[in-house]
């Protein structure tokens, strides 16, 4: 349903999440990594209701003399998975690893991530936008993973990204969104999916995510590192859905000062003493 916006614009149309032609109906994305075992990872998984999950194709064992892999505790009919290029620092390294993650795991679906280095893990723009171009020209539904720079997510969908991924602040950080502003103009200015990825640390993350805009947020560290992973698995996947709900609903204008919810009209006057009960 359309409608006219409190903010003076619309509200936004409801769409589904596309990624790689599967429509997903959750919203998280949630990485494998970090958990305490496999048990709590699949746990963890399950009470988030994610679709989506990640997996660092380097970390990945295929060699079954070596003992499990990751894999063989993921339900491959209930989860699709998402390989990414961590821990890539160029885009020729980054391209190779997505390359290996295809002809192993049969997907067109790759996370890109070409770092700049390895203490801030920031995303390096350049090597990010070279590596979207040659995988795009490649068959890749690239998910591209960037700074919350708005020209720099137009250039990667110019250079073929399937969907933008904007840190909301540096992987592992915790902080939650450092730049709003700069997500809200993001959004305006792409189409394609825009899922924001690193930096979430609660709940409350997430919800301001969804409420800017983003069609879905990806997150690990958040849960893994919780005292409390299975219960914060719960918490973000209840976030997710209401801040999704919150920005469909469009809320209501900002205001400096107070904007009454109660109508003046017919308030009761103050009544004075009737006119044979007043002094002469």
């Amino acid at each position: 349903m359309q409608g006219l916006h409190p903010m003076g614009g619309e509200l936004p149309l409801e769409r589904p999440l596309v990624l790689g032609g599967r429509t997903f109906s959750s919203r998280l994305l949630v990485g494998t990594g970090k958990y305490a075992s496999h048990q709590e990872m699949k746990d963890v998984l399950a009470l988030s209701g994610t679709q989506l999950v990640t997996v660092a194709i380097r970390r990945v064992n295929f060699d079954a003399q070596l003992g499990t892999s990751i894999l063989d505790h993921l339900d491959r009919e209930r989860y699709a998975l998402l390989p990414n290029t961590a821990g890539c620092y160029t885009a020729r390294d980054a391209v190779r690893t997505a390359m290996l993650a295809r002809d192993l795991l049969q997907t067109d679906l790759v996370k890109l991530e070409v770092l700049g280095d390895p203490r801030t893990l920031l995303p390096d723009p350049v090597g990010t936008l070279e590596a979207t171009a040659e995988l795009a020209r490649a068959g890749f539904q690239v998910l591209a993973y960037t700074s919350d720079d708005p020209r720099l997510a137009v250039r990667l969908v110019e250079a073929g990204a399937h969907s933008v991924m904007p840190a909301g602040s540096p992987i592992g950080s915790g902080r939650g969104l450092a730049n709003p502003s700069n997500l809200r103009i993001l959004r305006e200015l792409v189409s394609v999916p825009m899922v924001v990825d690193a930096g979430i640390g609660t709940a409350s993350h997430v919800a301001q995510a969804m409420e800017l805009g983003a069609d879905a947020v990806l997150l690990n560290s958040a849960i893994a590192g919780a005292l409390d992973p299975r219960r914060m698995a719960k918490a973000m996947a209840a976030a997710c859905e209401a801040g999704r709900d919150a920005y469909l609903a469009g809320r209501i204008p900002e205001r400096l000062y107070a904007n009454a919810s109660s109508p003046e009209e017919g308030l009761i006057e103050e009544a004075g003493p009737a006119p044979e009960q007043r002094p002469q």
